[in-house]
């Protein structure tokens, strides 16, 4: 009764300690979940294994074993996906007898031991849940044994030990299959050593045949099988050693793809999706609007893919037929009343239009909206070769337009005199328009020098180089070119 009460004891011990380090990882589970307010924790809550085992027990020492049995009862924890605790209690009983006959024992064996445990194949990362663990381990722990000595064998047997508790180191090895989310099977080994001078004594013997000490302890040996099942909740995930530790990210994952997927989803193929498409089950490859409707373009009732008219919207008065076609038309806005919209029409339609955008006053309103700006170096008016390109596409524009005229614009940054600045400004337009001339044979009477030296700057930073920059636009009737500021040695060149 002594012995199972201590190892009850000792076994109760480490279940509750586990429960407190179960329950302090709950609690920053939790506050790590409140914190980032989602309804998914990082690390998800897992299941307990609690398992049963029996083997075979051996001792490595002095005599030669004969072997044994051993059972027990043990508890895991994860604490992560790689480390874990377990907590098991074993009984068992094992003999040995010298080769003389004249050395033999009995031991009845109890113990119980903590072991830290790493599971090897953690990082195997390709299936959600893994369907092999394996894992090694140390221990500490407590031992309870009494070994009787049998010498001979026809005596009764003599107690050599009696039963005290005393401390042990162990080590174990295994492998674990899953066969499901609630049992999996193992096969384990562990070896064990007693500390202090009872550890050469698993045997009963600490000497030799010629009754001198041995110089190492007993080690006691245990192959065992174990079955074991998960306890816990059934949304609790699988204890941690057989679950992917990307499993938690790859399913955010997954329902992320999935919300994406609904999100842009278009169930009718038109082009809009359907969290705005106010049509969801438009007729295929109809056009349609930007909000999934079905195109009427004249507003007559009729969508454009059954309109044999789409562009004839009806007047006062006026009717279509199921097809689009005005049936009646009104001779007051229809001269000739044969229907439809007519040519010069359609061309009134399109010159009012491009009079809102100011297109048709001139060629020189559109090439305002597209002349480019060429930028400099600090005090230097040399044309970069970067922009030899942007000047040929000026002298295209130009030589296709032969009654246009330029003005070409120089302009400097606010650092340095302003009258250095005005002489540079100068200088940079008086580059562009000799490029222009000399490369593309652009005559220099259509090329109009100004210069504006720091008085325009484009930004507010003094030194900017967005600042240095010579700027391009169509000439007005009234545009003449501006004498080079005081100071510049420069002259106008024949042509202008």
């Amino acid at each position: 009764m002594t012995v199972k009460r201590t190892i009850l004891l000792a076994f109760l011990l480490i279940i509750a300690g586990f429960a407190m380090a179960q329950k302090g990882n709950n609690e920053k589970s939790d506050n790590a979940g409140n914190a980032g307010n989602s309804g998914s924790k990082p690390t998800p809550n897992n299941m307990w294994e609690a398992g049963a085992h029996g083997g075979y027990m051996f001792n490595t020492g002095d005599v030669a074993t004969q072997g044994g049995y051993g059972v027990g009862l043990h508890l895991r924890k994860s604490l992560d996906y790689i480390f874990s605790l377990r907590g098991e209690a074993l009984y068992g009983s094992f003999s040995g007898t010298a080769y003389d006959s004249l050395r033999n024992f009995e031991n009845n064996w109890a113990s119980v031991t903590a072991f830290g445990l790493i599971n090897l194949n953690s990082l195997r990362w390709n299936k959600p849940v893994r369907k092999v663990s394996l894992y090694v381990g140390a221990g500490v722990g407590a031992s309870y044994f009494e070994v009787s000595k049998i010498v001979p064998p026809d005596r009764m047997p003599t107690l050599a030990l009696k039963r005290e508790i005393a401390p042990q180191i162990a080590a174990t090895l295994g492998i674990a299959v899953r066969l499901g989310k609630r049992f999996n099977v193992g096969l384990d080994h562990q070896a064990m050593m007693i500390l202090g001078s009872r550890g050469d004594l698993i045997d009963g013997f600490d000497r030799d045949e010629a009754n001198e000490r041995t110089g190492f302890a007993d080690i006691l040996q245990y192959s065992n099988v174990r079955l074991n099942f998960n306890i816990g909740k059934a949304n609790d995930s699988e204890p941690l050693y057989w679950v992917n530790p990307l499993e938690v990210v790859l399913d955010q994952v997954k329902e992320g793809q999935k919300k994406q997927d609904i999100a842009i989803k278009d169930s009718d193929g038109d082009g809009v999706i359907d969290a705005i498409d106010q049509e969801a089950d438009t007729p295929p490859d109809v056009p349609v609007d930007t909000k999934g409707r079905t195109l009427d373009s004249d507003r007559d009732g009729v969508a454009d893919y059954k309109d044999r008219e789409p562009y004839n919207p009806p007047r006062a008065g006026e009717s279509v037929s199921p097809d689009g076609v005005v049936e009646n038309p009104n001779p007051a806005v229809r001269p000739g009343a044969g229907g439809g919209v007519s040519e010069d029409r359609v061309r009134e339609i399109v010159d009012e239009m491009l009079k809102d955008y100011k297109l048709t006053e001139s060629a020189n309103a559109v090439a305002d909206w597209f002349l480019p700006m060429i930028h400099f170096g600090n005090d230097a008016a040399a044309i970069k070769y970067s922009d030899y390109g942007t000047l040929a596409g000026i002298a295209r524009m130009m030589k296709s337009n032969p009654n246009l005229r330029l003005v070409i614009t120089g302009h400097t940054d606010a650092t340095g005199v302003e009258e250095s600045n005005n002489a540079l400004s100068y200088q940079r337009s008086q580059a562009v328009v000799d490029h222009l001339v000399e490369n593309h044979g652009i005559g220099r009477g259509r090329l109009v020098i100004q210069w504006k030296g720091q008085q325009e700057a484009l930004v507010p930073s003094a030194s900017s180089y967005m600042n240095r920059r010579v700027e391009f636009r169509v000439a007005a009737p009234e545009d003449v070119e501006m004498d080079p500021p005081s100071g510049t040695n420069a002259k106008k060149k024949d042509g202008y």
